[in-house]
């Protein structure tokens, strides 16, 4: 059975507020926006995932309310250990995945999704493009054939990378 693993990095926040934490900034306006495109080629690209695990950090939910009608209906879980961890971190949590779930989405933070993203992809222009930068509000999809447990590095290939300004 292929797996899909969706990265979403939080869309782009707002820095207006000085008081504000950074686990407590919200998007800017250019961040909704960003969403909304990307919201719209996920409807267009019926990309359903099963499950979704978001940050609990303001800007990674206001991100996922931002395409949740575009998701079908998923089940959503927002976690605390999801926020500013590192890419085995977050490899280490797709591992505990239940092999019933065929599609996940995470919605999180860079350096963290990046990280991921280089461990788990085989080389491609994709994967240096990832290399290069993962842009607020961008989304990139793995495809693996590994069970969750087994997820190693250089098991997925990058199927979709989009970003919010290319569409």
């Amino acid at each position: 059975m292929s797996r899909r693993i969706h990265l979403v990095r939080h869309a782009k926040s707002s820095w207006h507020d000085s008081t504000l934490g950074d686990f407590e900034r919200p998007l800017a306006p250019r961040g909704v926006k960003g969403a909304a495109r990307i919201a719209q080629w996920i409807r267009e690209s019926d990309v359903r995932p099963e499950l979704v695990l978001c940050s609990s950090a303001a800007r990674a939910q206001e991100t996922l309310a931002g395409v949740r009608d575009a998701l079908g209906s998923p089940r959503i879980e927002i976690e605390d250990g999801l926020y500013a961890v590192s890419g085995d971190s977050l490899a280490a949590r797709l591992r505990r995945l239940s092999d019933d779930v065929g599609d996940v989405m995470l919605v999180g933070h860079n350096p963290g999704l990046a990280d991921l993203c280089l461990m788990l992809a085989q080389p491609s222009p994709e994967r240096d493009r990832v290399s290069e930068k993962l842009p607020t509000g961008a989304l990139v999809t793995l495809e693996t054939d590994s069970h969750w447990i087994a997820l190693d590095p250089e098991c997925a290939v990058i199927v979709h990378f989009m970003i919010p300004r290319e569409l």
